[in-house]
């Protein structure tokens, strides 16, 4: 059952699909999520030229997030396909679960949420928001 307040589109490379991400995530999203977000899952190629360019890394990473200026849009969350199918297998569940997991914690960011400066809050907040969405490990998790 998706809020109405959030409006998620998923933009996907040829051949990959993800079905019910953008209604997953406008269900589970928090309250202040209102607005419009993109969620586009490219090859590790592009994600890694926008890491290099946005973050000085050059390398492929998870997930990206670009807060929107705009009025009414949160964001874009980019999410890099092969490192996310690599964390799948390394979790053990499906591709489908990974980018569950990778849009939520995007948008999160986009909310505000830096988990690397908030003394635990974005956990907090990605840990109820993942149960309540049927997810049984996040990334924050992961990378303690």
């Amino acid at each position: 059952m998706a809020d109405p307040s959030l409006d998620v589109e998923v933009v996907t490379s040829r051949g990959v699909r993800a079905p019910g991400l953008g209604r997953w995530l406008a269900g589970i999203a928090p309250a202040k999520a209102r607005g419009s977000v993109t969620i586009a899952l490219v090859p590790d190629q592009r994600i890694r030229a926008l890491n290099k360019q946005f973050r000085r890394k050059d390398r492929p990473t998870d997930v990206l997030s670009f807060p929107a200026e705009e009025p009414g849009r949160l964001g874009d969350i980019v999410i890099g396909l092969g490192v996310a199918r690599a964390q799948a297998e390394e979790a053990g569940h499906s591709l489908g679960a990974e980018l569950r997991v990778l849009a939520l914690h995007g948008l999160l960011h986009l909310l505000g949420y830096d988990h690397e400066r908030d003394a635990g809050r974005m956990a907090r907040v990605e840990a109820r928001l993942r149960a309540r969405g049927g997810l049984s490990s996040g990334l924050i998790e992961r990378h303690r």
